[in-house]
This record gives C-alpha cells, structure tokens and sequence, in this order.
C-alpha cells in the first residue's frame, strides 16, 4: 500500500502538487492558544497545524499507531527532538531556578499530549511547548512550602526562543508539514533548531535513509526561512 501512495505522491509532487494543495515549503493553517489548563498546570498551551492537535506521554486516542504502556520509541523521540532545539537553544536561564543556593531549585517538566496525530507532530509538539513555557509563572512559596494553587505572577526566565522545523525528504523533494500520507513515505527528515537571529541551535536526523552535505544545507535554508514564519504566531 504505501508503494502505490509514494507512486502516486511522487507523480503530484513532479507537477508542483502535494496531495492537499499546498506548495512544498507551505504550513497548514496554524492556531496557538495560552493557558488552557491554568487550573492544573503553571503554563500551558495548544497547537493546531492543520488537523493535527498537541496540548503542552502519548495518549491511544490520537493515532491508532500508539499503544498505552510504557513510553514507545515515538515518544521517546519525540520528547528528544522537543528537547534537544530547548536545551541546545539555552531557553531558560537555569541560574535563575535556584530557590536556595546548593539546597534547592526548580524543576522544569513539560508534558506532551499529541490529541490528534494528523502528520507533523514534531513541529507541533515544538511550538505548543515553547508556547506553555512562554506562559508558565512560577507558584508560590510560603514558610518553605510550595502552593501550586498560587502563582506569583512571575514569569519563567526564558531568555531565548529557539524554534523547531522539521524539513522532510521524499524522492529528490524536501517538503515541511506533512499530513499522514506523506510521513508513511518520508525517507530522511531534519529538525532544524533556529533562534531569533537565524543562529542554528539544534539539529536532529531522522528516517531511514541518509543525506548528503548539499541536501542538509538546502533543508537548512528553508527551515531557517520557516521559523519566521512560525516565530509570527507565537
């Protein structure tokens, strides 16, 4: 089956087309929303690319793909590819977690929670965690007790905003955002990692196949050129 879908993607994408319209290195539709557990959680926030739904673990309910259990090798990268762009990028000053000097400090956990795969969760799962840590405020501290019902209003100190683009590479084409058709025939993808300035912070290879030194340029280029856009709905 997935020969018979990259026959007839690779035919559309020789006509300039992809399977819904859109131009190689075009988005779906993207929407960002802050705080929508405020309740539950010191920051949060949901991303929509498209049809594809992530709220800042891998849950069943999204992709038939996904088991319950212990996290899979999905979850596991995909946590990595989040991360690695966060870290890597130095978002947070993590001088500024210490409560106490060499007693304690602040731990920063981020939950993923992909509600409806429909392609390109990396880009997503990226977007909608910088998004919460943008809306995390630290809770209060009261006679050495913390109160996670309390905030103090105080911002996180995140200092930089890297962001993620994963450029795709099916055939001789490179492509952003696919939908699930098009990741079941992707044979190499890059997670580019790229802060304000345009300074690359992270990279992360995926798929199976390899690529040489001019394709890893040329999807840096288009990722260095999407972050913008992606930067403008945040």
């Amino acid at each position: 089956m997935s020969n018979i879908i990259r026959e007839h993607l690779l035919e559309l994408f020789s006509k300039d087309f992809r399977l819904d319209g859109r131009k190689f290195d075009q988005y779906r539709d993207i929407k960002v929303e802050y705080g929508i557990s405020s309740r539950s959680a010191e920051g949060s926030a949901r991303v929509k690319i498209g049809n594809t739904e992530v709220n800042v673990e891998l849950l069943p309910l999204s992709n038939p793909e996904f088991e319950s259990g212990p996290p899979g090798i999905e979850a596991v990268e995909l946590s990595r590819v989040v991360d690695r762009a966060i870290r890597e990028g130095k978002a947070l000053n993590f001088k500024k977690l210490c409560i106490t000097p060499k007693e304690q400090m602040w731990i920063v956990l981020i939950d993923i929670y992909p509600v409806n795969d429909a392609g390109n969760l990396f880009d997503a799962a990226a977007l909608a965690a910088l998004a919460a840590l943008k809306d995390a405020k630290f809770p209060k501290i009261e006679d050495g007790k913390i109160s996670y019902r309390e905030s103090t209003g105080q911002k996180l100190p995140l200092e930089k905003l890297p962001l993620s683009c994963t450029v795709y590479k099916i055939g001789n084409y490179f492509l952003v955002d696919p939908v699930s058709e098009e990741e079941l025939i992707v044979d190499a993808r890059l997670t580019v990692g790229v802060l304000e300035d345009g300074t690359l912070c992270s990279l992360q290879k995926g798929g199976d196949f390899g690529l040489n030194p001019e394709e890893v340029d040329q999807m840096v280029d288009v990722a260095v050129k999407k972050t913008k856009e992606l930067r403008k709905v945040l």
